[in-house]
This record gives C-alpha cells, sequence and structure tokens, in this order.
C-alpha cells in the first residue's frame, strides 16, 4: 500500500519552485470558504461537531494548499485544535486558511473557524489550528512548492510560530508513534467496521481526510459516552497524523479507547486502519488524541468518574496521555493542565 510522503523540512539547496519568486508573489496564500452550517450538519448533540469542523477545517485547508502550491495536494498532519465554543446550525460560517511556512514539498497552514448570526454578519472564533499538507506528482510522489516569503511582520510572526511549534509536534510524533494497544487493555473501548463508501471520495479519488476525522470523532463520542453515560462533545484533537492513503471500498476499522480522564476531561486513542475486504491484515492509516467532555441538559460540561488503569498497558497509556500533556505544555504559548502543576493532586 503506498504511503503519504513525508512532510520535507526547508530544504538548503533551492528547489526549481523556489527559484522563481516572482511566480510565488502571484500565487494566492490565503483562501476563505463562506457558507450556512446546514441541517444535515446537526450532530449527536444537536450543534454541529467536532468532526464535521474538522472536515471543513480539511478543505479549506486543501484549497489553500492547491492554490499555492499549483498542484494536488493531501493531508498529512493536523495539529493541536480546541473547539471553545460550538457552532450551531443556520449560523454562518467563515473559514480562512493562511499558508504561513513551506519546507520543499510541505505546506504549513492555519485555519481558524469563525460562525455567527448571518442577519448581523457578526462572526465569533470557534476554532483554530496548524494543518500540514504536502504536494504530490501524477504519481503520488512529494513535489516541490513555491518557497512562502514573507511580506509583512504579521506574516514574519507567524511564520515564526508555525516553525517554533515543529520540535513539539516532532516530539508528540515519536510518542504516538510509540505506543501498542492490544486486547490486555482493560478500558472503555470501541471498534466500529464499515466499508469506505464511494460518497467518502476526495479529489485524489482516495478517501477524504475530513471524513476520515469525523469518523475519528463518532468513535471518541461512542466511547466517551458509553464510559461516563451522557452525552459528550469533543473540546480538543490533537496530533492527527495521516500515515498513508486509505481506499474507497477498503475494510475500515476505527478503534477508540479511553486513557486518561482529568475532572471533566476523558484523553481518547483513536486509531483508524484500513485494507483489503478481501483478506489480510488491515494497516493503520490515520492515529490522534482526542479530550471529550460530558454535558448536562444545560451544555455545560459537568465531571466524569476517575478511570483507575488495572492491567500494565492500562497504566503504560495512562502515562502516555500525561507525557503528551507534558509535552504539548511545553510548546510555545502553551502551560500544563492545572492539574499537573507542582504541588497539585494528580
Amino acid at each position: 500500500m503506498d504511503r503519504f510522503p513525508t512532510p520535507a523540512a526547508p530544504s538548503p539547496g533551492r528547489s526549481p519552485a523556489a527559484a522563481a519568486p516572482e511566480a510565488a508573489a502571484h500565487r494566492r496564500h490565503e483562501v476563505t470558504l463562506r457558507f450556512l452550517a446546514a441541517p444535515t450538519d446537526r450532530g449527536k448533540s444537536g450543534t454541529v461537531d467536532a468532526g464535521r469542523v474538522l472536515e471543513w477545517v480539511d478543505k479549506a485547508a486543501f484549497a489553500a494548499a492547491t492554490s499555492w502550491s499549483g498542484s494536488y495536494c493531501v493531508t498529512a498532519y493536523v495539529g493541536n485544535i480546541h473547539f471553545e465554543y460550538p457552532v450551531q446550525v443556520g449560523e454562518m460560517v467563515e473559514v480562512t486558511a493562511t499558508v504561513l511556512h513551506t519546507g520543499r514539498s510541505s505546506m504549513h497552514i492555519n485555519t481558524t473557524v469563525r460562525s455567527g448570526d448571518p442577519k448581523t454578519g457578526l462572526l465569533t472564533e470557534r476554532a483554530r489550528c496548524l494543518v500540514i499538507f504536502v504536494a504530490v506528482d501524477a504519481e503520488g510522489h512529494s513535489t516541490a512548492v513555491p518557497t512562502f516569503v514573507p511580506r509583512t511582520l504579521e506574516q514574519e510572526l507567524a511564520r515564526d510560530y508555525a516553525t517554533s511549534r515543529i520540535p513539539v509536534r516532532e516530539e508528540i510524533t515519536a510518542e504516538l508513534r510509540g505506543q501498542e494497544y492490544t486486547e490486555a487493555g482493560t478500558a472503555e473501548r470501541v471498534v466500529l467496521r464499515f466499508l469506505a463508501a464511494p460518497t467518502d471520495v476526495n479529489w485524489g479519488g482516495k478517501v477524504h481526510g475530513g471524513i476520515v476525522m469525523e469518523w475519528i470523532d463518532t468513535a471518541a463520542y461512542l466511547c466517551s459516552s458509553r464510559y461516563c453515560g451522557r452525552d459528550t462533545v469533543a473540546v480538543f484533537s490533537g496530533g492527527i497524523r495521516f500515515l498513508r492513503p486509505l481506499h474507497i471500498g477498503d475494510l475500515v476499522e476505527v478503534e477508540a479507547r479511553l486513557i486518561y480522564t482529568g475532572n471533566k476531561g476523558m484523553h481518547i486513542a483513536v486509531e483508524v486502519r484500513s485494507g483489503d475486504p478481501k483478506g489480510g491484515p488491515l494497516e493503520q492509516t490515520t492515529n490522534c488524541i482526542t479530550v471529550m467532555v460530558a454535558r448536562d441538559g444545560e451544555g455545560t460540561s459537568v465531571p466524569v468518574p476517575a478511570w483507575e488503569p488495572v492491567s500494565d498497558e492500562d497504566r503504560r497509556l495512562w502515562q502516555h496521555a500525561r507525557t503528551l500533556l507534558q509535552i504539548r505544555g511545553r510548546a510555545p504559548g502553551n502551560r500544563l493542565p492545572n492539574h499537573l502543576l507542582p504541588g497539585q493532586a494528580s
């Protein structure tokens, strides 16, 4: 099975695309999508689910990546995204994707979601995250993109922000890659199995990255709701790695497992695997950690029962979740959660 190209770091040499800055100057580095949140976007909680918001993020970032690169692009990574406030059905939605930084073939894109009353036009930020796309040629190999050169102080600061997060992202990726999930775990666990349908297709003939993120959100919702006995919503998704393409007609397996609880947050590890439905092993295509919270009838987040590790695997994954929190706490502009601060109860 073919793999997604690995995002390339900036090359010390000049690529053909980078050799023509005058051509890059005329390319669009920012794209904004505007639309109404439709009744069909209504999720399990009555508002628009995080999975649908992530699909919008992916589409806007794809549009920005292709506009800048002039070639087809694939999602390689979706960074930490906090869902501060839900998008309501009927609201005007604006999703802006902006290229901040380029490597040889990769584009680091900031994506901001805003929504509000279409009658007033007043929009409020709902979510923001960094997405990495990789440009590919007709054979699916990574191909060079024009170098993005900041032209204003604001663009320079945005580029510096994007590059400052590279070491943290690499550390998170290594921590996620080093984990194994087996039957030895005793925590709440949900596995969804189905075929990737033709309606899931993207512009390159594979499954759309945004669709995969909707599957992740659905599995995390089921796992967290079964654990706490309440409706839940995603408040954070972190380090969504797209390791290889998922093909239409593949057998898909989405596994969500509880690995840690805070006072209100339930940390759910999600893995997506796929392969030939006629037989053979399923290979991992995507993984991430999603944090879900329970809500009462008024939509207010409420405490959840603490989960206590039982097996060795439980304890390892519990520590894995805390390690990820500590790594993210070191990222520029971030801080440790209160319960991990020195002198606080864990």
